[in-house]
């Protein structure tokens, strides 16, 4: 509820997985947490490096996402994964 109104949790996710509420959510993500931490990677080193994904740096996401499955996906192995990325290290400053 919000309020006194009624909150509609239900959606549909784009693999046509429906949901309707955040246990079914959980849920979905867990059954592909390989395509979920995959999306995080990219994510996050668009967010680290200050540009877009380009093809070229696929190579770079699929290692960090293959270095963190033994750990169970946890987020720490997600940043340190992106942090050792010759993609953010030798990122360079933009002009403003």
């Amino acid at each position: 509820m919000d309020g006194r109104a009624a909150i509609d949790a239900s959606s549909q996710l784009a693999d046509g997985t429906k949901v309707d509420g955040p246990d079914s959510l959980r849920r979905a993500l867990l059954a592909r947490s390989d395509v979920f931490v995959t999306v995080m990677a990219e994510k996050l080193l668009t967010y680290a490096t200050g540009r877009a994904m380009r093809p070229e740096d696929m190579p770079a996401v699929r290692e960090v996402v293959g270095a963190m499955a033994p750990g169970g996906y946890r987020f720490s192995s997600l940043v340190l994964g992106v942090v050792k990325t010759p993609q953010f290290q030798m990122r360079t400053k933009t002009r403003s």
